[in-house]
């Protein structure tokens, strides 16, 4: 391939994208307008005419926002790709230690801190001007600011030692390098798992045990009959950013632990939480968890195979300005480009990942009875961060990791 067709090529996979997420976004408007008068039959009862209209509007002023910074985002990498200033940094970055990696790592992560700098205003104006017109944000301006550079942080402490590593491999291991670096960063996300709840998720928020008393009994009573062994339960303070409410557990074996956020708390019963509980529990009973893992490391293998080989090639790296053979670049330009072709497989990723959310809720119906209590649960999460009710199929068939209110409800009671 000739290396002057190449950013033609990643021009026209950039503007493909776009077009389908802006034909998406224009059909997803269309079919909430069509509905926005008169809720239909099975939306209507589920929320009260108040709420379905706030949804719809929440829904709609999130449309324009999402489009338009689809567009900015689109132009941000085409701009990334075509101005010359990466194989610059890189090669200005490289003359301070021509013989070390630790360069090309700080390469890689000096342009991902610099390549998000464009989108805060986006991330500003979402938070404190979009989210808070409908009452769900709640953070202040200084604890914007500080997760940014808690992040920012994060990202150097764990990143800039892990990508030196990965680098050193080459080195080390020869051309067979991609396989211990699958293996380094896939036993990085395992630990990860272990380390996120006890060591970076406390730097965000605050996690205290859930009090003892009938909601704690209740629970654990859940997790008995369930086989679904917790070494704790604590909740989180997420309404210290925000009104939307959520549950999850995190960590595996002995490491595992059940969060739930106070919002969550606050907007169910006791009977409900347990429900929304016995979801989670659903995902790890039918095997969720290793399979989704099972993928990551799949996709990881892939993606590292994909790097040593257009790291090699005469074209991928000189199509956009960089020398052959570096593989910094080859790490930097796959994770800018790859999500142009991934982008086409989401429907696939996310009709497995709704297959789940259906699993999980037939688990939730079983442990609790009956289907009432994660029905009457997803109702209130619903109406209180309304969410779409009357989403474009194929919209929610591209995006939508969960399914449609009105089909788990549709799943839940007809059993």
């Amino acid at each position: 391939m000739a290396t002057e067709t190449v950013m033609w090529i990643a021009w026209g996979l950039i503007a493909a994208r776009l077009a389908a997420q802006i034909g998406l976004s224009a059909l997803n408007r269309r079919e909430v307008l069509r509905h926005a008068d008169r809720a239909p039959a099975a939306v209507a009862a589920m929320v009260d005419a108040e709420t379905y209209r706030r949804s719809v509007a929440y829904t709609l002023a999130k449309n324009r926002f999402g489009a338009l910074a689809l567009v900015f985002d689109a132009g941000v990498l085409a701009l990334l790709l075509a101005s010359g200033v990466l194989p610059w940094m890189f090669a200005h970055m490289g003359a301070w230690a021509p013989a070390a990696k630790w360069d090309d790592a700080l390469f890689i992560l000096a342009v991902a801190l610099l390549a998000g700098l464009p989108s805060l205003p986006f991330e500003w104006w979402e938070t404190f001007r979009l989210e808070a017109r409908f009452g769900f944000n709640k953070m202040t301006p200084g604890l914007w600011v500080a997760d940014r550079i808690k992040g920012a942080a994060l990202l150097i402490a764990i990143g800039f030692p892990l990508l030196w590593g990965l680098l050193a491999l080459v080195g080390w291991a020869g051309s067979g390098w991609w396989l211990w670096g699958f293996g380094l960063l896939f036993g990085f996300q395992l630990l990860l798992l272990v380390l996120y709840p006890r060591l970076i998720l406390p730097l965000f928020n605050k996690l205290t045990p859930l009090p003892d008393g009938p909601l704690r009994g209740r629970l654990f009573a859940l997790a008995d009959r369930t086989g679904f062994r917790a070494s704790t339960i604590e909740v989180m303070d997420g309404s210290k950013r925000s009104g939307h409410a959520n549950a999850f557990f995190t960590g595996f074996g002995r490491f595992r632990r059940i969060v739930l956020l106070d919002t969550l708390l606050n907007q169910l019963t006791e009977e409900e939480t347990e429900a929304v509980l016995a979801h989670e529990v659903g995902h790890y009973r039918r095997g969720h968890v290793p399979k989704m893992l099972a993928t990551s490391a799949a996709l990881q293998f892939a993606g590292f195979f994909a790097v040593a080989w257009l790291a090699e090639s005469a074209w991928f790296n000189p199509g956009f300005g960089f020398p052959a053979g570096e593989l910094a670049p080859a790490f930097l330009l796959f994770g800018l480009t790859s999500g142009l072709v991934f982008f086409w497989f989401t429907p696939l990723g996310n009709r497995v990942s709704r297959k789940h959310e259906f699993e999980a809720d037939a688990f939730a119906r079983e442990a609790m009875g009956g289907p009432e209590p994660l029905v009457a649960a997803l109702r209130k999460l619903a109406q209180k961060s309304l969410v779409n009710l009357t989403p474009h199929p194929l919209f929610s068939a591209v995006y939508y990791s969960h399914p449609a209110l009105v089909e788990r409800e549709r799943a839940l009671t007809k059993g």
